[in-house]
């Protein structure tokens, strides 16, 4: 989470947050993307060409685990792109804002709107998450 001062929230108490507190403990682009659906701007991302060997990327809100490094690879879409999330650690839903349709992925600990999943990945799952830099944190 970005704000290191915000009081510590377990999983369930998440679902209780007022959006005056998901500002609160959120930076500005945080809250855009992850509480409003937004997107960041193709190729300016922090994890885009980002590729360790090793570690796993969590949600930016709640610190849940998200995808494991090792499944993460450079599509060229402009956004970090994994080829499979952690068990049951996303959820996704249909997608028909700006005239597309499309699949979101949401954090199923905390519902904060990740990014979009799309069939054209490679093996072995042929996913492509492409998930917006902003929406998680790297740790190794």
């Amino acid at each position: 989470m970005s704000d290191t001062n915000a009081p510590s929230t377990d999983a369930d108490d998440l679902a209780d947050l007022t959006d005056e507190e998901w500002r609160e403990r959120l930076s500005e682009e945080e809250y855009r993307v992850l509480r409003e659906s937004g997107t960041e701007a193709r190729f300016s991302g922090e994890y885009v060409d980002h590729l360790p060997e090793d570690g796993e990327y969590r949600c930016a809100a709640c610190d849940e685990v998200l995808f494991d490094a090792g499944t993460k690879y450079e599509s060229g879409c402009g956004w970090p792109a994994f080829y499979a999330a952690e068990e049951d650690s996303v959820t996704t839903t249909l997608d028909t804002s700006h005239g597309m349709r499309r699949t979101e992925v949401r954090c199923a600990s905390c519902d904060s709107h990740l990014g979009h999943v799309f069939d054209d990945g490679p093996e072995p799952t042929g996913k492509r998450f492409c998930i917006n830099s902003v929406a998680m944190e790297y740790e190794e």
